[in-house]
């Protein structure tokens, strides 16, 4: 649909056995049994792998429409197509995978939108004959079908495009300003109204037809339903538009101030004195014309900025008055008497534990109670026997210290150890034969 049919799928689309088992993709190309229960485990079989690879193939174009013609071309296999497709499209239709592009436009108001195609003049014939026979009939090859899952993921999808753009700082917005920003989630005109139909769908907007140009009108919040647009909307957007032309028109007049200024340097120096006198006058009246469209501009920019300055307060407002609605509620069953009457009971409940706590701590175990009185005299006896006797001290010396040795006298008493010490050595060589005995030395 929208064009020519794509290609076949490519190979890695596919599953391994397409190219590799000849005998199963002979039965999986064959048609359906006229009824389900000659052989249940070939026919589920058979349709769980074709209704896979048709959701898997819708996912991977990521285009929401299509139709049995469409598949049939890119599911063709050496020559060959799918006989069974129609079968696994219409138990599509059952499941609620796929949809009807007919049925999806009757069940939204869509009163707005004007294509020129016949669908919409067919539109509430289909809508009757479908609510009557349901989706038994199986689809015609040009008749366009929805992925149902893939148009709201790309509804939602345009839905945050437009919250995180510029355009979001006023819930209306001009259509083809909103058709500019989702170009890279849209192919085309037709899917882009698709999903502004399961927005409006979503109750997440509402569109609107203005002296020949449409305005779609956003929910605010990421969960909020859209209110009905007023002339407040309406008055705010064309202020929008009247700031834009002016803008546009301040921009323009500029540009036409700056080419009068170097046609009259232009004139100058050729020598035209009258036409550079007329250059200079006509960007003087530019100039003019520029500072009363700034004064214009300032003034419709003050009144935006005040609008939108009491859609804050209205949103501060809303939210306290949502605070004090929760507040009183919170606070219903709660006054001064009884915060008064619950503190004096927590007061008593203390008093009454503390005396429970010095009861039980009174209390003697196994008669070891005894008397402060006593225990208090025993430990003054106590402290008075301490300060009588005396503190034990050691004895204090009485010898004489003997005066620094020099150096030459200490190296006098080492040259004596060391004959000493060879003295030693010798005797201990002479009686290594005899038993040994203790040798105390006095140095």
């Amino acid at each position: 649909p929208g064009g020519a049919p794509p290609g076949p799928a490519a190979a890695g689309d596919l599953p391994p056995e397409w190219d590799s088992d000849d005998e199963r993709m002979a039965f999986l190309f064959s048609a359906f049994k006229q009824s389900r229960e000659v052989n249940s485990t070939e026919w589920d079989s058979k349709m769980a792998f074709w209704v896979g690879l048709v959701l898997a193939r819708g996912r991977r174009r990521g285009a929401v429409r299509t139709c049995l013609r469409e598949l049939q071309h890119g599911f063709e296999r050496r020559g060959s197509v799918p006989l069974g497709l129609g079968t696994v499209l219409r138990e599509l239709l059952r499941r609620g995978k796929l949809q009807r592009e007919s049925d999806f436009m009757a069940s939204v108001d869509s009163s707005w939108i004007s294509w020129g195609v016949g669908v919409f003049i067919l539109k509430p014939l289909k809508w009757t004959l479908s609510s009557v026979l349901g989706d038994s009939k199986i689809p015609e090859e040009e008749e366009v079908l929805i992925y149902v899952e893939l148009l709201q993921e790309k509804a939602e999808e345009v839905y945050r495009l437009y919250q995180n753009s510029a355009l979001s700082s006023h819930p209306v917005v001009a259509l083809s300003e909103l058709q500019s920003l989702c170009a890279s989630v849209c192919p085309d005109e037709r899917t882009f109204y698709l999903l502004l139909l399961q927005l409006q769908k979503e109750k997440r907007v509402t569109i609107l037809e203005q002296n020949g140009e449409k305005i779609v009108k956003f929910a605010r919040g990421l969960h909020a339903k859209v209110s009905p647009m007023n002339d407040v909307d309406i008055g705010v957007y064309q202020l929008m538009q009247s700031e834009q032309l002016l803008s546009q028109k301040v921009e323009s007049l500029s540009q036409e101030a700056e080419k009068c200024k170097e046609d009259a340097r232009s004139a100058c120096r050729a020598g035209k004195k009258q036409l550079a006198l007329r250059c200079l006058k006509s960007k003087r009246r530019t100039e003019r014309r520029i500072e009363e469209l700034h004064s214009k501009l300032d003034a419709v920019q003050g009144i935006l900025d005040r609008i939108y300055a009491s859609q804050t307060d209205q949103m501060v407002f809303n939210a306290y008055q949502a605070g004090v609605g929760a507040l009183k509620l919170s606070m219903k069953d709660v006054t001064v008497e009884r915060a008064e009457n619950l503190v004096d009971q927590i007061q008593e409940l203390c008093d009454t534990q503390d005396e429970v706590a010095q009861t039980l701590a009174g209390v003697g175990i196994n008669g070891l109670e005894m008397d402060t009185e006593e225990l208090e005299k025993e430990l003054d006896s106590l402290l008075q026997d301490s300060a009588k006797e005396p503190a034990e001290l050691p004895p204090v010396p009485h010898k004489v210290l003997s005066p620094p040795i020099s150096d030459a006298e200490l190296e006098a008493e080492l040259e004596k150890l060391s004959v000493c010490d060879g003295d030693l050595a010798q005797k201990a060589a002479s009686a290594s034969s005899e038993p040994q005995t203790a040798l105390g030395l006095n140095l």
